[in-house]
């Protein structure tokens, strides 16, 4: 597997190895062992499946007290992959990071504990499964606006589709942080 670091300190993205042939391919895209020897050594306890149309922008999410890591990746579709450092003691806190993730890159994104996540849907429809280091708690899940003038993050698009929770978000400067 190759590992490149991301802007966000404790990011990664990853390459895997990709078996092709006529036939298809193979990958690997998960083994403890592989992702204990590049430092990922949380458990994940939850696997999760989104599907959006173009245009659906969902995010920035994140759990307070039972923060997440999550491992994202598309197996269908294209998205813009975004995540926030939140953790003050960083030095990357209030810095943000993006990178497209598709079928055809094969990319996955770590997004480390303590992080914001969002992604906006580029193609026509994207399958997103992502592994979660910490079950979803909704009474401790936090959104940040996506548009937040102080974050200045380049979505690629001004007039997303969003649901009612993120159309609500709080501005970066009013969020709930981490150490």
């Amino acid at each position: 597997m190759n590992v490149h670091k991301s802007l966000i300190s404790g990011g990664l993205i990853l390459e895997p190895k990709v078996f092709e042939d006529d036939r298809g391919f193979f990958l690997e895209s998960y083994s403890e062992r592989t992702f204990s020897d590049i430092g990922i050594t949380q458990r994940f306890v939850q696997d999760n499946h989104s599907c959006s149309k173009r245009g659906v922008l969902r995010g920035l999410h994140y759990q307070v007290e039972k923060a997440q890591g999550k491992l994202v990746r598309v197996v269908s579709g294209e998205v813009l992959d975004v995540f926030v450092d939140l953790r003050r003691s960083s030095p990357t806190f209030g810095r943000w990071h993006s990178v497209k993730l598709s079928d055809l890159n094969r990319l996955m994104a770590w997004v480390p504990v303590g992080c914001a996540h969002g992604f906006y849907v580029l193609s026509d429809l994207a399958h997103v499964l992502y592994k979660s280091t910490e079950f979803y708690y909704p009474e401790l899940e936090r959104t940040i606006l996506w548009n937040d003038h102080d974050l200045g993050i380049n979505w690629q698009t001004d007039r997303p589709l969003l649901s009612a929770k993120d159309q609500r978000g709080t501005p970066f400067r009013d969020a709930e942080t981490f150490d």
